[in-house]
């Protein structure tokens, strides 16, 4: 059973809607700064697909405890469509994922839904950096599905951003044991503005790492390797070109396979 709610900054349950497979929402007001959408289920982890804005889109999630998402204002909402949370006519939902949707091979990174910290709701992006604490430079921005790459900034040109730092590096935990096969880059090409990186790492958590070169592209790298049956995987090593510019940085990063468990 899942629970959807709108609350405000001092958690007064505006709406609320609940469902046993499937929870649908529609909240016919505009939201104000504090406003934060929950979702519960009665049972963890559980398998979703969840919206939380129908210009944001769908993704496939586990979701692993109560979820909060607070709405973004002003500066936070710089890293999304500008179509995202505004007027006074919002669509929600959440509903457990159909397993043919969960085993399929596919983008298992993708989560428009991400956000900082612990949100319970997997994949989610870290980094021990993010360019001067700015949406539009936040990890969440490399597993939000949005691959335009040509500029730099506001949406649709949102990437995390390094802070010209040499050990910048950024992690994609999935929640559970994955097997991947392909990591496919879209890495900025804001040229001149922009450097780029001449050699990367991928680390992933069964202790194996893989170096990889790349070149000044705005087309995507595609990086294919051996099955690995991995909870985690990170970039870093971040090794800059002879580039007169300070400022690489990261579009996208696609992880491609199977996850190996499907929760009811």
């Amino acid at each position: 059973m899942f629970t959807l709610k709108i609350v405000d900054k001092d958690r007064v349950v505006l709406k609320e809607e609940t469902g046993e497979n499937r929870v649908d929402l529609f909240y016919d007001s505009s939201y104000n700064p504090g406003d934060k959408i929950l979702l519960t289920s009665n049972k963890y982890p559980v398998d979703i697909v969840l919206s939380v804005d129908d210009a944001l889109g769908e993704s496939v999630s586990l979701l692993t405890g109560d979820f909060n998402f607070e709405i973004p204002f002003e500066e936070k909402k710089t890293s999304y469509s500008p179509k995202t949370f505004s007027g006074s006519a919002h669509y929600l939902f959440a509903r457990k994922a159909y397993d043919f949707e969960v085993n399929q091979y596919r983008n298992l990174s993708l989560n428009v839904n991400d956000q900082h910290g612990d949100t319970h709701l997997y994949p989610h992006a870290s980094a021990n950096v993010e360019t001067r604490g700015e949406a539009v430079f936040a990890a969440r921005n490399a597993i939000d599905g949005v691959c335009e790459n040509r500029s730099h900034g506001n949406w649709p040109y949102e990437s995390w951003g390094i802070n010209r730092r040499d050990d910048a590096e950024m992690r994609i935990d999935f929640g559970r044991n994955v097997t991947a096969d392909k990591i496919i880059l879209y890495t900025r090409a804001d040229f001149p503005h922009d450097n780029w990186w001449e050699s990367v790492t991928f680390t992933f958590s069964d202790g194996s790492t893989l170096v990889k070169k790349l070149n000044k592209s705005y087309a995507p790298h595609v990086i294919e390797f051996e099955p690995k049956t991995i909870t985690w995987v990170k970039i870093s090593e971040l090794i800059k070109a002879d580039d007169p510019s300070p400022f690489p940085a990261l579009t996208q990063m696609e992880v491609y396979g199977k996850v190996e468990k499907v929760f009811d």
